[in-house]
């Protein structure tokens, strides 16, 4: 696929999927992941030829300029959308299929230091939420969803959900709330005084009731 039709695909596929996008203009004006794309076209051609050095200047200047960081050897299929995109690295060796999105702060990175395979393949139609991190010479399945903050080292196979597990949620007890919690009889006066003084200032019932107990 040559430049203008790779650019037109990459265009009609966020003005189909992007409720934000108006026109072709806009996207092409204002899309940072578009501009990224557009370098990324040529610092391949580079980079295939053996011209390593132009291949990562010129990638060094989409980095600059759109925040988004790609290898000029990664393999990049048609109509990747990467939505807000600042934060994106995608390694040397990472191969995209066609239809991904991907959203900000997603990293397509290695686990080895050896000159091999060592990022990962994302096949066509995968969607990776924002801040996730795909390591490691592993597929990623065609229909495949990766959630916000995922880390992920190990293949999955198509059609797969992949996400952190739900958080802990624990909440802090205030001091008075660790007052009311207490039985009467182990209130210290000092404990007392506090409570009435916590009930001026903030107006709470259960002032009432502490102030009740130390008559």
């Amino acid at each position: 696929m040559g430049y203008f039709e790779n650019l037109n695909y990459n265009l009609n596929r966020v003005l189909k999927d992007d409720p934000a996008a108006e026109s072709k203009l806009m996207i092409y004006l204002t899309y940072p992941h578009i501009k990224a794309l557009n370098y990324h076209f040529f610092a391949h051609k580079l980079y295939k030829k053996g011209w390593h050095t132009a291949a990562r200047l010129v990638a060094k200047r989409a980095r600059r300029k759109t925040g988004i960081e790609i290898h000029p050897g990664a393999k990049i299929g048609k109509g990747l959308f990467i939505d807000h995109g600042m934060g994106v690295v995608i390694g040397e060796t990472a191969v995209i299929g066609d239809n991904v999105t991907m959203y900000h702060g997603t990293t397509l990175g290695g686990t080895t230091l050896d000159p091999i395979k060592r990022h990962p393949t994302i096949e066509d139609n995968v969607m990776i939420g924002a801040g996730a991190k795909v390591l490691g010479n592993i597929t990623i399945g065609k229909n495949s969803k990766i959630g916000a903050n995922a880390v992920v080292k190990h293949s999955v196979p198509d059609g797969t959900i992949v996400y952190e597990a739900r958080p802990v949620v624990k909440y802090l007890e205030s001091e008075q709330t660790k007052i009311l919690n207490k039985k009467i009889s182990d209130w210290t006066k000092y404990e007392v005084l506090e409570s009435k003084k916590m009930y001026m200032r903030n107006h709470r019932r259960s002032g009432l009731l502490i102030s009740k107990y130390a008559l």
